[in-house]
């Protein structure tokens, strides 16, 4: 099976690493290039990279400032990736619970041990 481009969705472009990155810089506001390239310590032509690969998913949007570009982020697309994994988290959440009780069953055996021992 080919594997889909990553300008095709979000899902694809937030596969790789370095572009989760981008996005977690992007979180505090908008970001020159300059800032992306020391926050990342990647060269400039990587940066610039990945951000034409999020711009064209629609991650990331560009605003002119004179002579510099200024990138933010565009949380929108996201919502895809937020409403995918909100299906698992019924999951998750009632592992977490089953493993609370587990937890509290051994704690409490642990304490009865104790008792058991004076």
């Amino acid at each position: 099976m080919a594997r889909a481009a990553t300008t095709t969705d979000a899902f694809n472009a937030v596969a790789e690493p370095r572009r989760r990155q981008i996005l977690d810089v992007l979180t505090d506001g908008e970001r020159p290039v300059n800032d992306l390239v020391k926050a990342l310590g990647l060269a400039q032509p990587q940066v610039s990279k990945h951000l034409r690969v999020l711009r064209e998913v629609g991650l990331v949007e560009v605003r002119e400032d004179g002579r510099r570009r200024l990138y933010r982020l565009n949380g929108h697309p996201l919502k895809d990736i937020h409403d995918w994994l909100k299906g698992y988290e019924r999951s998750w959440e009632e592992r977490f619970e089953a493993l609370e009780d587990v937890l509290e069953d051994l704690k409490g055996k642990e304490q009865g041990d104790e008792f058991d021992d004076e």
